[in-house]
């Protein structure tokens, strides 16, 4: 799991808890009703927004990004460097042959293993990289709209309960208990909106960028492969994609070569 989103959680979490419970019992913060409303209305207004298959696919991609590690981008440099100097002693049609990491960079090998034009290639990627991003925006979309849904219908839960309240008010000893379980609503909303919902967008959204960033570094070296570049030249292009402070060094790579080699003589 995501460590830093396993922390965020666990941390926003105890800090409600534990702020409930300093000041008063967990009882009081529990009300079915207000739940069925902010819940059932979020999941029914997400519903009458987007298509099922979206929604699935939405909470089916949260999960999997919180449950998988990051993807370091240096290992994608490092990636089409590899397969830069495979075809510079092989030849591209090599590339056609190997078992690669994604769908994404299979495509691309085929491609360069067919002999495909550059300006053909370009056009592919891009169509490829953009299409992702649609895809994507759609699944970030739903956690946002979700986390403007649950407060509005937190409040709608509020206005319900004041409005029994209000029929009530011949009883003072039940305007405080009735006032409580009204704001119930908001804080469920709120608590939904701020602690899980909007996280979640975030989190997408970041793991969106990264990915682009990915297929962007494929697709560069993809192009250096087809003007047959030197693979030194092709690390220094891909790194600059990453920032310097994380930058893995080209230096590092060669040790490691050199150290499998003697381990297999």
């Amino acid at each position: 799991m995501d460590f830093a989103s396993f922390l965020g959680i666990i941390l926003g979490v105890s800090l409600i808890v534990a702020a409930i419970f300093m000041g008063s019992g967990f009882e009081v913060f529990i009300n079915i009703p207000g739940l069925m409303i902010v819940v059932g209305g979020t999941i029914a207004a997400t519903l009458t927004t987007f298509q099922m298959k979206d929604v699935f696919s939405a909470f089916k991609a949260a999960a999997l990004v919180f449950a998988e590690e990051k993807k370091d981008p240096n290992d994608m440099v490092f990636t089409m460097v590899d397969l830069c100097s495979l075809t510079r002693r092989q030849g591209i049609v090599i590339l056609s042959k190997l078992d690669v990491q994604t769908d994404f960079l299979k495509k691309v090998c085929n491609l360069i293993a067919d002999g495909t034009k550059e300006e053909l290639m370009r056009d592919t990627m891009n169509i490829e990289i953009e299409s992702m991003k649609q895809r994507h925006f759609i699944v970030q979309d739903i956690f946002r709209k979700m986390a403007v849904y649950s407060p509005s219908f937190g409040m709608l839960g509020t206005l319900i309960g004041l409005i029994q309240m209000l029929t009530n008010l011949n009883d003072p000893n039940s305007v405080g208990p009735s006032m409580a379980v009204a704001l119930l609503t908001t804080f469920y909303g709120m608590l939904l909106s701020t602690m899980i919902f909007n996280p979640i967008a975030g989190k997408l959204k970041a793991r969106t960028l990264l990915q682009v960033m990915n297929l962007e570094i494929i697709f560069e070296g993809a192009i250096s492969i087809l003007q047959d570049n030197n693979p030194f030249h092709v690390y220094e292009k891909l790194s600059s994609y990453i920032p310097a402070s994380q930058r893995r060094p080209m230096q590092q790579k060669l040790m490691t070569q050199k150290l499998s080699e003697k381990t297999m003589k």
